[in-house]
């Protein structure tokens, strides 16, 4: 089957390497020249662990290719993805589809006999009608179904959780699309990858209320390890006992500095905009986005207090910069109001990530980058844990003692024990874990 995928970002590219690794023949479209020029010479413009494998591959037994020409790849495609941005609009909130609706046009004026439009792009309740509008107005004679198809693709492990999903979801009514996307699929029925089809507005429904109930869990465990904190439990053990509770499960009980990255504050956003659109106000997911949004500078006021208050000309290293490990993805990741309510009271803050420096350098601008973990920790005055990258699990304790003007370390990522902090001499703050050390 021969499919267009139009974006070539974190979506697009995953899904077309994935769906060529099937045996599709997939054509990635992008507007921006030094980007598919880039991807031809094998540069990605993301990192995903496995993909640069996954991508060259698929080059080289020519079932994967890029191009900016988005109309030839959509005359010989039976099938057109649409993984362009839907990034929130400034000001209210709202997803901005200006980029979808653009590639929809000039999808509808290049399409040439039955073709399926998919929408990967995560959209509003309602966008795949407004799709169909837009592709007859150009063309009123065009032979096109709509489909909806969310993504459910985590940073960190997209690839194995498209071979491997947990469901595919399908939004169409008409026989032919499901016929058409039964096939793009089909090579995961031997996974057993569950397909479940749905109505439209129903399939883009499922994408934002997932993303909301798990912004949700990440969001309750964060206000329930405050209260151990206070109430002298530890909120580890707390997740641990509610997570073996099959209704509820483990997953997103991690308790940390807040949610962040491309997904959970848009659709969040989103969501909360669809509900005041329909007059249906959701109270809880306000006070989701609320929470969230207050903790992220919180954890600025954690790491104040873990020098008594007194921040101004001390130097601070932060050990981890994007919202989660192995993603060098930096959107409304933690790290930036941290910095940023930091670099405000006075403090220098230094830094070290071993993905995601270089999109950091476009929002930190007033942070010293460092090459290695250690280089960051040497002569600072306490060290901070942002991402749980595995390299800072098993740090040489003795070393970063002998680096660090005094032993200070804020986790926020509950990555070190409490006992071996306290045996190692550390004054160590962590998450949720009543105390300190020592």
């Amino acid at each position: 089957m021969r499919i267009a995928m139009i974006g070539t970002g974190y979506v697009g590219l995953v899904t077309g390497a994935c769906l060529a690794d099937f045996g599709h023949v997939v054509t990635c479209v992008d507007k921006d020249p030094a980007k598919i020029e880039g991807l031809l010479a094998g540069r990605l413009p993301i990192y995903e662990p496995g993909l640069d494998q996954l991508v060259s591959r698929n080059v080289r037994e020519e079932r994967l290719f890029f191009t900016t020409e988005l109309a030839p790849a959509v005359r010989e495609a039976n099938v057109v993805f649409l993984a362009v941005g839907t990034p929130s609009r400034r000001g209210d909130g709202h997803a901005d589809l200006s980029y979808v609706y653009g590639a929809v046009r000039e999808i509808a004026a290049a399409a040439e006999g039955f073709t399926v439009v998919v929408t990967k792009s995560t959209v509003p309740v309602g966008t795949g009608d407004e799709v169909e509008r837009l592709i007859l107005e150009v063309r009123p004679d065009a032979d096109i179904s709509v489909v909806s198809n969310p993504e459910f693709l985590r940073e960190g492990a997209a690839i194995e959780d498209f071979k491997r999903p947990d469901r595919i979801v399908v939004g169409t009514s008409e026989e032919r699309a499901r016929a058409v996307m039964a096939e793009v699929y089909r090579p995961l029925h031997l996974n057993q990858g569950p397909l479940l089809f749905t109505d439209r507005r129903t399939s883009e429904m499922i994408k934002y209320a997932a993303n909301a109930f798990l912004a949700t869990k990440i969001t309750f465990i964060n206000e329930i390890a405050d209260l151990c904190e206070k109430a002298g439990a530890n909120v580890q053990e707390v997740a641990r006992g509610i997570g073996l509770d099959n209704r509820i499960g483990s997953k997103f009980l991690h308790a940390g500095p807040g949610y962040g990255g491309s997904c959970f504050p848009k659709d969040t956003l989103a969501l909360l905009r669809t509900g005041q659109e329909h007059g249906t106000p959701l109270r809880i997911i306000e006070a989701v986005v609320g929470v969230n949004d207050a903790r992220k500078t919180s954890m600025a006021r954690k790491v104040i207090a873990a020098l008594d208050g007194n921040i101004a000309g001390k130097t601070v290293a932060m050990l981890g910069l994007t919202f989660k490990p192995n993603t060098d993805d930096m959107r409304e990741s933690p790290s930036i109001p941290i910095v940023f309510s930091l670099l405000d009271k006075g403090a220098r803050v230094r830094a070290y990530d071993p993905q995601g420096m270089e999109e950091a350098r476009k929002v930190l601008t007033d942070v010293d980058y460092r090459a290695s973990a250690y280089d960051c920790l040497d002569g600072a005055d306490i060290a901070v844990i942002v991402t749980e990258w595995d390299e800072f699990r098993a740090l040489d304790l003795e070393r970063v003692k002998s680096l660090l003007k005094q032993p200070v370390i804020v986790d926020l990522r509950n990555i070190y024990r409490l006992d071996d902090m306290a045996r190692h001499g550390f004054r160590y703050e962590s998450i949720g874990r009543a105390g300190t050390t020592p």
